[in-house]
């Protein structure tokens, strides 16, 4: 099993990378550095990949699902609602979104990462 570890500031989170186009591309991009942005309870960054939406995209997800959003080539992090949730439990995307890992700790974590900040993704060392 393929592992990744996503650093900003004080924050660690490890991810298990699942079998995707889009996990393969960013598996092979790795290490990627960027600078983190907000949008709502969402940290995202630009990566230098390239996919299409694949046809399991969807623009809701739960939380400790990291996505792809193939309009931006951005990886995006959710832990809770974003400005275009219609609940305070729903997670809505800005488009549809390829998910290629899921967290193994605790996205709420992701609040405390601020716009601008450095933010890194390498594979986990075994």
């Amino acid at each position: 099993m393929r592992e990744v570890v996503i650093r900003a500031g004080e924050v660690s989170l490890r991810a298990r990378v699942l079998d995707t186009p889009t996990a393969e591309r960013i598996w092979a991009a790795l290490p990627i550095m960027s600078s983190a942005r907000t949008w709502g309870a969402e940290v995202y960054f630009d990566a230098p990949v390239t996919s299409a939406a694949e046809p399991d995209a969807c623009d809701t997800v739960k939380a400790g699902q990291i996505v792809f959003w193939p309009d931006g080539d951005a990886i995006a992090i959710c832990f809770g609602p974003t400005p275009l949730s219609r609940s305070k439990a729903e997670i809505r995307l800005a488009g549809p979104c390829n998910i290629w890992a899921e967290a193994i700790d605790d996205v709420r974590q992701f609040k405390a990462v601020h716009a601008g900040e450095e933010i890194s993704i390498c594979q986990a060392r075994s």
